[in-house]
């Protein structure tokens, strides 16, 4: 596979790479992108952000709570004017609210009646669509619940009641009070709003995830010229440290880092009146991994002229 200018360039606002380190892991990869990533990962010239590169679509992020459940809700839209209108955070708020009663999958929120029209969600937002005049999609939405306990919610970069840029649920079981747990929820929330744990335990993490990971890790020591018993203890020990970094209960809480966040609970659970279990996390940033379609605008202007 040939590798292009716009590869090459994609590559360097990925990984921060060189122009010609990016066309050599590009070369290296037969053009595989993420393959490229770890190539130069490997070879210590990248680093392991998988959010940098991404280009944020506009929109709105929604949460609704429903008793024991609550939902987080993506809609995205063109531009950030129309997530400033009225009616589009209206539909967005209202979605979420359809969505809270659903399975939570955009399937089920799509066919969803929605009250203030009496047509399907994706019917109403097809006719908003012609009204406001720019594309919408109801993009992602992520449903937590608890038989006891809450769904602590939290949303960050707020831009009304409910709605904003990033949206967190922390579903907590416990018998304990309501009150303090939930309490509790929220900073744990917006801990996950913070660093982004990719599960909440070790051993909930995909394995694939972590092969790739330990992949990395195994072509890195290998550059040491260390022996493979050395080089497997040095992966492991990697390994260890990539868990503790990427599971939430492992993480130094970000209220307190001194502690980690299951010690942040196992604390809480005597405000709380009893033991307290963490059942499920839920974080939609608007727009991650979207990437949205680059225009020349000078480009735009020269063609607007020549008619």
């Amino acid at each position: 596979m040939s590798v292009t200018a716009a590869m090459v360039k994609e590559l360097r606002e990925k990984t921060g790479a060189g122009m010609m380190d990016c066309k050599k892991a590009l070369a290296e990869t037969n053009g595989d992108m993420e393959a490229a990533i770890d190539w130069l990962r490997a070879k210590g010239i990248a680093k392991a952000d998988k959010k940098s590169g991404r280009t944020a679509a506009e929109g709105l992020i929604g949460i609704a709570s429903a008793g024991d459940k609550a939902v987080v809700v993506e809609i995205n839209s063109e531009t950030d004017f129309v997530a400033r209108n009225d009616a589009f955070q209206d539909l967005v708020r209202g979605v979420a609210a359809v969505a809270v009663g659903t399975d939570g999958s955009v399937d089920a929120i799509s066919a969803a009646k929605y009250p203030a029209t009496g047509k399907s969600v994706a019917d109403t937002i097809t006719d908003a669509i012609a009204t406001i005049g720019e594309n919408m999609t109801l993009r992602r939405a992520a449903l937590l619940s608890v038989d006891d306990g809450v769904v602590a919610t939290y949303i960050h970069n707020s831009v009304a009641d409910g709605l904003g840029k990033l949206g967190v649920l922390v579903a907590l079981k416990s018998t304990g009070d309501k009150e303090a747990l939930n309490a509790i929820g929220r900073q744990v929330a917006m801990h996950v709003a913070a660093t982004n744990p990719l599960a909440v335990r070790p051993s909930e993490i995909d394995p694939a995830v972590a092969e790739r990971e330990r992949n990395v890790f195994i072509e890195q020591s290998r550059a040491s010229g260390k022996p493979d018993n050395i080089i497997e203890k040095m992966v492991e020990g990697r390994m260890r440290k990539f868990f503790e970094e990427v599971a939430l209960l492992s993480q130094a809480f970000v209220m307190n880092p001194d502690q980690t966040v299951e010690a942040a609970i196992k604390e809480a659970e005597k405000t709380v009146g009893a033991p307290i279990e963490v059942a499920g996390i839920a974080r939609l940033l608007l727009g991650e991994g979207v990437q949205k379609e680059e225009s020349d605008f000078a480009a735009e202007v020269a063609a607007a002229a020549k008619g």
